[in-house]
């Protein structure tokens, strides 16, 4: 029975071209070679017009969005196709919405399927079962194949052996563990970040007191010689993700992020990379390998980041602000829970506490509480300096040993930075000498490469110079004494640091 009429032959023939993966353009051209062979196959069916639909290459068929199937239908709907060609339904898709939307636009404007195996009408019972039936194996082989897949990455996951990239500051080793960066510089840079995440509390003072000091911290890039590091000024996100990474706390950790599946115009559509709790990370292996600080030192600062944040919920204390209110974000109202907020007075220093949960959240016109920071500041300060005036002078002793290390810090960086700035030119002009200097298309390349080392390294040493001239003399007797002196005087010293606190506090 010949099923193709005049009708179908008066209007296009229309081959859709797809294969799901980015990867598998690459590495799978003889499908794509197929599929664009059925256009020659139209052609001996009897179609002049032939369109090749290719817009949905690299795109799945499992129900995300399809322009060149969106295309398609259109083409269908209008009346314009006589046949729509596959190599087998998988192409077209692989979820039973598309496919059986596609058999009843075809039905009803009277088009045709072709496949590499025969021609089918979908108003024939039979041709329509027989379509209805591809279309349900190709959805469960999608199906089949993605959970044998999963499983196969959750088990080696349970293990701790999936390692779909590896963190800076850590290597892969020949039997696939995880190792410290035997680089350095790269140690020393992500050390150092940690220890003044300690000492400031805050992930923005952490970016900016590096960008002020002028240290680069690595990053990971991939490009045509595989995985490498670069040195970049950091921004907020690039310490946010180091100091919330719990891979440098020693541990190995699968499905921190997870995908969430809405309806939107009528699609499946699928929200990746959704931040799980860690109570609902898939995996969590402690001790996997040699971290970069304790588990415990990890969950602190975690703790301290989220408690840093603001506007996230009355039970987030949030962090310190500018104004004269001391107890920002340390005080509630004990009958509602509520945090009490701040209402600043200008240039006075004056402020006060107040609950306004009343009028915000009841329609009441009445503040539930309201009082001056001026005596409670005052008591709790007191209270607190009682407290602490016994480790004044460990707290001396610690500020002049922190002096000394702040220096030795910069400098440190700068001379492994120098030293592999130098590494870098010995090793380009290693490369200049072994070409052919008459061949001047490789030569020529070889030499801008190493005077641009050799100015790193000039750059460099004059930052070392620098460094090494505003490096801070050791303490005097008398400056030590004074130090020490503050130690003893804790009501004096807070007086001396607190605006600057106050300035330098972030989020």
């Amino acid at each position: 029975m010949n099923k193709i009429t005049s009708d179908h032959l008066s209007r296009s023939a229309y081959v859709y071209v797809r294969q799901s993966t980015p990867d598998q353009l690459v590495n799978n051209p003889e499908s794509r070679r197929r599929q664009y062979a059925l256009a020659t196959r139209a052609q001996l069916l009897g179609w002049e017009n032939v369109i090749v639909i290719d817009d949905d290459l690299g795109r799945s068929g499992g129900g995300t969005a399809r322009p060149g199937f969106e295309r398609l239908l259109t083409a269908i709907c209008t009346g314009s196709a006589g046949a729509v060609l596959a190599v087998e339904a998988s192409r077209l898709a692989r979820n039973g919405r598309d496919w059986h939307t596609l058999l009843e636009f075809c039905t009803l404007v009277n088009s045709l399927i072709i496949d590499e195996d025969g021609v089918y009408d979908p108003k024939l019972t039979n041709d329509r079962l027989l379509l209805g039936m591809k279309g349900t194996f190709s959805e469960l082989e999608l199906t089949i194949l993605r959970q044998r897949s999963q499983e196969a990455l959750r088990l080696k996951a349970v293990r701790g052996d999936l390692h779909t990239s590896v963190a800076v500051g850590y290597v892969r080793s020949s039997d696939d563990r995880l190792e410290l960066d035997p680089d350095r510089r790269v140690r020393e840079a992500l050390h150092l970040a940690f220890r003044k995440f300690a000492e400031f509390g805050s992930v923005r003072q952490v970016a900016i007191w590096l960008c002020d000091n002028g240290i680069k911290m690595p990053i990971v890039v991939y490009g045509p010689r595989g995985r490498m590091v670069e040195w970049r000024l950091p921004r907020y996100n690039t310490i946010h993700r180091l100091l919330t990474n719990p891979i440098y706390a020693g541990a190995y950790v699968f499905g921190r992020t997870g995908s969430q599946v809405r309806i939107e115009a009528g699609r499946k559509l699928f929200t990746r990379n959704v931040r799980r709790t860690q109570k609902d990370w898939e995996v969590l292996i402690r001790d996997h390998h040699d971290g970069y600080i304790s588990w415990q030192d990890y969950e602190n600062n975690q703790r301290t980041i989220n408690g840093n944040a603001n506007m996230k919920g009355a039970m987030v204390p949030g962090s310190v602000r500018n104004g004269g209110g001391l107890l920002v974000g340390l005080l509630r109202w004990g009958r509602c829970g509520c945090k009490l907020k701040v209402q600043h007075n200008g240039l006075r220093g004056v402020s006060r506490y107040l609950c306004n949960d009343a009028s915000v959240n009841h329609g009441r016109r009445t503040k539930c509480i309201a009082f001056g920071n001026v005596r409670i500041d005052a008591a709790v300060s007191a209270e607190v300096l009682s407290v602490i005036a016994p480790l004044g002078l460990d707290a001396a002793l610690q500020a002049i040993a922190d002096r000394e290390r702040a220096g030795r810090e910069r400098l440190q960086h700068i001379e492994l930075a120098l030293e592999q700035a130098r590494y870098e030119a010995a090793r380009a002009h290693r490369q200049y000498d072994a070409v052919d200097p008459e061949n001047r298309l490789v030569a020529g390349d070889l030499e801008r490469r190493w005077n641009e080392r050799l100015a790193e390294v000039a750059r460099l040493e004059d930052d070392l110079r620098i460094a090494r001239d505003k490096q801070p003399p050791t303490l005097t007797d008398a400056e030590r004494a004074e130090i020490l002196g503050l130690g003893t005087d804790v009501e004096r010293c807070g007086a001396i640091r607190q605006p600057r606190l106050r300035h330098e506090s972030g989020y």
